[in-house]
């Protein structure tokens, strides 16, 4: 008996195997599920929104009133300047956690077979950078909100006593998630330029830390034009109940640092896109 058997056709074998294409939702979704699957990221992540809300409560609760005649601290924002005490800690967690997201790939050698997976690259990047901007930004909220409400309560007593519909408050409240979420990303951009942890994490700890406390050693003409334009005291004005004299304004400050982001985003993209990894 003979048995006659069919090869299959071109046809047939390409219905069975589904056609899978790199787009960038797809992209987005892997990137994402890497951020949650690493323990690291969202230790780092809990551990900036505990120095936020900790040192803020912290500064309220050993607040004393009298800063003016030395007994006290001088607080000039008030209630949201205490409750935003703790923006320069949680600055640093997240701009550290935004580098290790990118850098981290390069010290490990898995960007390798991401970028194999990937072969255009940028997806790669803006997907990193929209995802740890959008839950930096989110938790900054979260937390900066936490800590007003709870400042509030602390300090209900005293004449630094504030709500949410007082003029300038709620505009501070937004304005410091904004800037710690655009911290997120430079830490991001940076350590996708630089492709070193370390690297990247000195380079934003000296801009962010360093670099404006030597400025005071440059002559005033020089510092007054200078200084309101170095991203940390631009961002910092962004989440200013008043505008200082020598400093920008809360939305102009907040575009500057945008930019400073920017420019280090688009370094990144350009060397993603050029180099090897």
């Amino acid at each position: 008996m003979t048995v006659t058997t069919t090869a299959p056709t071109t046809g047939s074998r390409e219905a069975a195997r589904p056609d899978y294409k790199v787009t960038f939702p797809r992209v987005v979704r892997s990137e994402f599920g890497k951020f949650l699957s690493l323990r690291s990221t969202l230790i780092a992540l809990g551990l900036s929104q505990v120095l936020l809300v900790a040192v803020g409560l912290i500064a309220a609760a050993v607040y004393t009133p009298g800063g003016q005649d030395g007994s006290g601290p001088d607080i000039q924002d008030g209630l949201v300047g205490l409750s935003l005490t703790g923006v320069t800690f949680a600055e640093l967690a997240l701009g550290v956690l935004g580098v290790l997201i990118t850098a981290g790939e390069y010290t490990s050698g898995t960007i390798r077979s991401t970028l194999a997976a990937v072969p255009k690259r940028l997806p790669v990047l803006w997907s990193k950078t929209i995802i740890f901007g959008v839950i930096a930004q989110g938790a900054a909220m979260g937390g900066v909100l936490i800590t007003f409400q709870l400042g509030g309560m602390i300090l209900k007593t005293e004449d630094l006593s504030m709500s949410l519909s007082d003029a300038g408050v709620l505009r501070a409240l937004i304005g410091a998630s904004l800037y710690l979420g655009l911290v997120g990303v430079w830490g991001v951009a940076l350590g996708a330029l630089l492709r070193s942890t370390a690297g990247g994490i000195a380079v934003l700890v000296g801009l962010l830390l360093v670099v404006p406390g030597l400025t005071g050693l440059l002559p005033a003409s020089i510092r007054d034009n200078v200084t309101p334009y170095l991203p940390n005291n631009a961002g910092q004005a962004a989440y200013h109940l008043h505008e200082a004299s020598d400093s920008l304004g809360p939305w102009a400050g907040l575009a500057v640092f945008a930019v400073w982001v920017t420019l280090t985003l688009g370094a990144a993209a350009y060397r993603l896109a050029r180099t090897d990894a």
